[in-house]
């Protein structure tokens, strides 16, 4: 059975147009530039973070992004960037019963804005920032495993990236979704992978809950 659903965020529930926009506004690229380049990289296997070293060598995400806040514009995001399946997914969720989770490789920054956005929503919100542990290290799952009160074997866990969350989540022992939204689901939709690894393939978090119902049988 699946008895509790957690949900990576950036392009699971977070639409990251605007972000990656004013990353782009940042490095002072055209928009289209940034993101064409972005889709390359992704397309290449490579990691996404090497899109900035196109623009500017030796670019190092994490302290540029303590200099953006430093300069009055930290990474934000809000109800209006959230996906539009996002909140009645949640709620259908949580009526059929479902211990429900978010769990990303995001800063405490953006750990503080989810907690604002779904503290009422979800039974828990951890961050890699918060952990120590970012996907795809299999120490990321080892947290996951230790907070969410049910076996490995009954939780699923929601991304939109092979190989960022749907491997590592199974080879950890979670069932898995793929969500087709954001590059990286659409790039890799067609992939070997993204086809067999999955345990369910989504274009909706709307389409979860009977899914799960289904999988979980009649009476269960």
């Amino acid at each position: 059975m699946i008895r509790a659903v957690i949900f990576d965020v950036g392009e699971c529930l977070v639409d990251e147009t605007t972000e990656y926009a004013s990353w782009a506004d940042w490095l002072d690229v055209p928009r289209h530039t940034f993101h064409t380049m972005f889709g390359a990289v992704i397309a290449q296997g490579r990691d996404y973070r090497e899109t900035f070293r196109e623009f500017r060598p030796g670019f190092d995400l994490y302290s540029e992004r303590e200099r953006r806040a430093a300069a009055g514009q930290p990474e934000t995001f809000g109800e209006d960037d959230l996906y539009p399946d996002v909140r009645a997914a949640l709620a259908g969720l949580r009526r059929d019963g479902l211990w429900l989770g978010i769990a990303g490789n995001q800063t405490t920054r953006a750990g503080r804005i989810l907690r604002r956005l779904f503290s009422q929503d979800v039974d828990l919100i951890g961050t890699s920032d918060d952990w120590g542990a970012s996907k795809p290290d299999p120490a990321f799952f080892e947290r996951v495993a230790e907070v969410v009160p049910v076996s490995v074997e009954e939780m699923l866990y929601v991304g939109d990236r092979v190989d960022n969350d749907i491997r590592p989540a199974r080879e950890a022992g979670l069932h898995t979704a793929l969500v087709r939204r954001g590059p990286w689901a659409h790039i890799q939709w067609h992939t070997e992978d993204a086809r067999k690894l999955p345990t369910f393939r989504v274009d909706s978090l709307l389409e979860l809950s009977g899914l799960i119902a289904q999988f979980n049988g009649p009476g269960r």
